[in-house]
């Protein structure tokens, strides 16, 4: 993954650099010391991935990526955890507070790791044998629901979790949920297994979403959402694989 790391504090961009060192599938770019400078690269190259301080002078990291048309995967980071649902309202994948560790910033990029696997993943429906059919059909990153009288789009690595309502199911993805007349059987037979998870009856997560796990709940953004005593021993294994 090509990255970039904006940050105003050069001890900041060293520490980033040298994580990024660490990792066999991430390329540090350039490591800018202001918004300014990292829209040449942009502009110039793929970036996969921003690491980006949200307090700098002129602008902040948060009305930088406003100014971006199509902006690639966002990791903020900063001294200051006040801006956390201001960044998952953009999209951001994760949000680093300094001092950054070195596990903590593993997570993250490994969650950048899976949406990014998850976009290069193409559907061709020449591709397959009849018998790889659905699992190749749970690899397309995107759902097309209806809602409001029309097909809405939702890509797949935008979703936070799924809440079933009866005979609906509310997608959390982006700035709005979307509603339509689905099963929780059925959405959950469409989405990746190895990205989705049923913790409850009513509930779905995006494992790369969770931010925490605390006392039986899990924690997406602001919202907490309870683990089912029949879908806890799956979900805790699940989480155990992913533990450093």
């Amino acid at each position: 993954m090509n990255c970039l790391a904006i940050d105003d504090e050069p001890l900041a961009l060293n520490v980033l650099k040298e994580f990024c060192q660490k990792v066999d599938y991430l390329n540090m770019v350039a490591a800018c010391t202001n918004p300014f400078e990292a829209l040449q690269w942009i502009n110039r190259q793929q970036i996969d991935l921003i690491f980006l301080d949200i307090q700098m002078p002129n602008i902040t990291g948060i009305e930088f990526v406003r100014t971006l048309k199509n902006p690639p995967l966002i990791i903020f980071t900063t001294a200051y955890s006040d801006y956390a649902l201001e960044g998952f309202e953009l999209n951001a994948i994760d949000y680093l507070v300094k001092p950054i560790s070195f596990e903590r910033f593993l997570k993250a990029i490994n969650k950048a790791y899976e949406i990014i696997t998850l976009r290069k993943n193409k559907f061709s429906p020449l591709s397959f044998r009849p018998e790889e059919k659905a699992e190749q059909m749970s690899s397309l990153p995107y759902l097309m629901v209806k809602a409001e009288y029309k097909s809405v789009k939702i890509d797949i690595d935008q979703i936070f979790y799924i809440e079933g309502l009866k005979d609906y199911i509310k997608i959390y993805a982006g700035s709005k949920p979307v509603l339509t007349k689905c099963t929780m059987k059925n959405i959950e037979e469409k989405l990746p297994s190895h990205l989705f998870v049923r913790v409850h009856k009513s509930f779905i997560v995006s494992l790369s979403k969770i931010n925490a796990i605390e006392n039986n709940r899990i924690i997406i953004g602001e919202k907490r959402i309870p683990i089912g005593h029949q879908y806890k021993n799956r979900f805790y294994e699940l989480i155990d694989k992913m533990k450093i």
